[in-house]
């Protein structure tokens, strides 16, 4: 639950998602839920002459077990607090 968390404090936030078939878009993070499913409103891709069909796509839905990797602001991040919450949420699941 802590990303799920952390993810819902992001949206309005422009992300970048990278899915495991090299496929690289940009976008504002709209919704995300418990399986860290994420809706993008406004994307663009990184490499629109390798996939040009996604030129006309404005918004998408991307399954979570896709995504490799989401890069974000790094003005947004609180590591320190999201630090904590993971030792927390470690010593609760040892208790």
């Amino acid at each position: 639950m802590l990303f799920y968390s952390f993810f819902k404090s992001l949206v309005g936030k422009d992300v970048v998602v990278e899915l495991k078939n090299d496929l690289s878009i940009c976008g504002t993070l709209h919704s995300v839920d418990q399986y860290l499913n994420i809706k993008l409103t406004d994307i663009s891709v990184t490499d629109p002459e390798k996939y040009p069909h996604m030129l006309s796509v404005k918004n998408c839905f991307i399954c979570g077990s896709v995504v490799r990797y989401v890069q974000l602001p790094a003005d947004e991040v609180d590591t320190q607090l999201l630090q904590d919450a993971a030792r927390k949420e470690a010593l609760q699941q040892k208790q």
